[in-house]
């Protein structure tokens, strides 16, 4: 269907990890290495400097906010009263920069990682997904992963879906009591998981490269496609039933269902995802439309 596209902000580096709380778009923008929050009118606020890059953000049950920080791969905690302090280590288990994060109902914490310098041009290497508990302990609890990324947790909290960016594929596991994962299961496959290779082979053969993502309320995950400039609505088996696709030369690397009824979808645009390119310079947006099933699940 046809939608019309509004822009809410414009002047950031490059915004990841979106969140709809306590009434307010919240987002990080790698470049200017600090969180955002947006208000409906498009008013930003700054709310915390990460000097070494904030990506995936989440809350505690006490109302703390978890945030990735992501070149030194540690996961830092905003208190309810402004107190900055270290959550966790996660460099000598992550095997790149840390990316984006869903935080459960008990405080777990679900983090991927690069699994290679993707910056300076490295090969894809599988990476491990990494869980920090409320006490700050880190475990690898899933491995052989290209590219863990946008990750979401079902209603029920019984079941954790995961995008692999560089093999085209949504993976789900089941989550057990004790935060152990089982029953790893492809969620969608779009096309043939990419032969190993280099970075360019790779992605010449991505159907679709899942980045952020959020479920709705039939079930359905909104995936941002980081290679497609679109982003894609997908249902369990990898059907694509809907899609909103952006202007040319405008790529979607995130995406949330928010506002006062979870049918605002936010889009977090930018050129492309090339550090050199992006640092020093303002083109990333936010971009909104609206849609017809809301939000569900965590983030």
């Amino acid at each position: 269907m046809a939608r019309r596209l509004e822009t809410l902000v414009t002047g950031g580096t490059f915004f990841e990890g979106p969140r709809w709380h306590d009434g307010r778009w919240w987002v990080s923008d790698f470049y200017r290495h600090a969180v955002y929050t947006v208000t409906v009118d498009g008013t930003e606020e700054r709310i915390m400097e990460v000097p070494a890059q904030p990506s995936g953000l989440g809350w505690l049950p006490d109302g703390s906010l978890l945030v990735v920080s992501m070149r030194d791969r540690r996961v830092l905690r905003r208190e309810v009263d402004g107190r900055i302090a270290e959550h966790a280590r996660l460099d000598t288990l992550a095997g790149g920069h840390c990316n984006d994060m869903v935080v459960d109902a008990q405080g777990r914490a679900w983090v991927g990682n690069f699994g290679f310098d993707l910056m300076s041009g490295a090969d894809p290497e599988p990476a491990s997904l990494l869980r920090v508990d409320p006490d700050g302990t880190v475990r690898a609890v899933a491995g052989e992963l290209y590219f863990p990324n946008g990750a979401v947790i079902t209603p029920d909290g019984r079941a954790l879906i995961v995008g692999e960016t560089f093999a085209s594929r949504l993976t789900a596991f089941t989550i057990q009591d004790d935060g152990r994962l089982t029953d790893r299961r492809p969620w969608a496959q779009f096309g043939p998981t990419p032969a190993p290779g280099s970075r360019a082979e790779m992605a010449r053969q991505l159907t679709v490269a899942p980045d952020g993502c959020c479920l709705d309320a039939e079930g359905c995950l909104w995936v941002a496609d980081a290679m497609g400039g679109r982003c894609i609505r997908v249902a369990e088996g990898g059907e694509i039933v809907d899609q909103v696709t952006l202007p040319a030369g405008t790529g979607v690397f995130a995406c949330m269902l928010g506002g006062e009824d979870g049918r605002t979808l936010l889009l977090c645009c930018a050129p492309d995802s090339s550090e050199k390119r992006r640092a020093n310079t303002r083109e990333a947006s936010l971009m909104t439309c609206r849609v017809a099933v809301p939000h569900a699940g965590l983030p």
